[in-house]
């Protein structure tokens, strides 16, 4: 009879869950551009932030997974996020049969597509600057970790989030609103590089939706602190309770 292999521990299992959900609720949210008032203006975005609604699920993905590059390491964290990105296609299977499927009521089935059916720009869009954003997120979290002799966490976390997220929100918001766009794909969501009016403009986005992730990326290192330093206590307290 084979031994049964130890269950994975439930902090690395949380971490996984947190990471691959948020990343499925911005599969699914990106379309929407969301657009918050602000008390002071910041350049090029003005007084308004406008972001895609994915920004702070996005956002979300970069903390779990920067607690788990620091916790099991750079090749768990690859892993991670290169077998979350073939999720990324299971997700699209599996709403797009769902979305062809045959409808019970039409009427709603059209409001679901066009819900849930996101274009062909924001998959594209998303997917390239997932699999670039994430993995420079890995590779530089570990080369500041190097660095710094796996002190400072804060500043590997912030510089990590801070060079990726601009990768993402780059890649993101310029495929899909303006270089798919200017070779005819998903021409609606066009937008122009410089903005005015009611219409948010590329840069705007840009602008708009790297403000928020990098106030995100400030406002989550405590919590990375504390996520980091439950788990090495627990597993510390077990290393104590089987050394007795």
């Amino acid at each position: 009879m084979s031994a049964e292999r130890r269950p994975l521990p439930v902090d690395r299992l949380l971490l996984v869950a947190l990471f691959v959900t948020a990343l499925v609720v911005a599969q699914l949210t990106a379309a929407k551009l969301l657009s918050f008032q602000l008390p002071f203006s910041i350049p090029v975005a003005g007084s308004a932030l406008t972001l895609p609604g994915a920004a702070l699920a996005y956002a979300v993905t970069y903390f779990a997974s920067d607690c788990y590059a620091e916790l099991y390491g750079k090749r768990a964290a690859r892993e991670l996020v290169n077998v979350a990105f073939l999720m990324n296609f299971v997700v699209l299977a599996l709403v797009w049969s769902t979305i062809v499927a045959p409808a019970a009521d039409p009427a709603f089935a059209s409001t679901f597509a066009s819900v849930l059916g996101a274009s062909t720009n924001i998959v594209v869009a998303s997917l390239l600057a997932y699999v670039v954003s994430q993995n420079w997120d890995v590779l530089v979290f570990h080369r500041l970790k190097d660095l710094t002799d796996g002190d400072k966490l804060w500043l590997r976390n912030v510089g990590s989030t801070a060079s990726s997220q601009l990768i993402d929100t780059v890649i993101f918001v310029g495929v899909a609103f303006w270089v798919l766009p200017e070779l005819g794909i998903g021409t609606e969501l066009g937008l122009p590089l410089v903005g005015g009016g009611p219409v948010p403009s590329v840069a705007a986005l840009i602008v708009g939706q790297y403000v928020l992730k990098l106030a995100i990326a400030l406002i989550d290192t405590p919590f990375v602190y504390a996520v980091v330093g439950a788990v090495r206590r627990r597993d510390a307290g077990e290393r104590r309770l089987f050394a007795s």
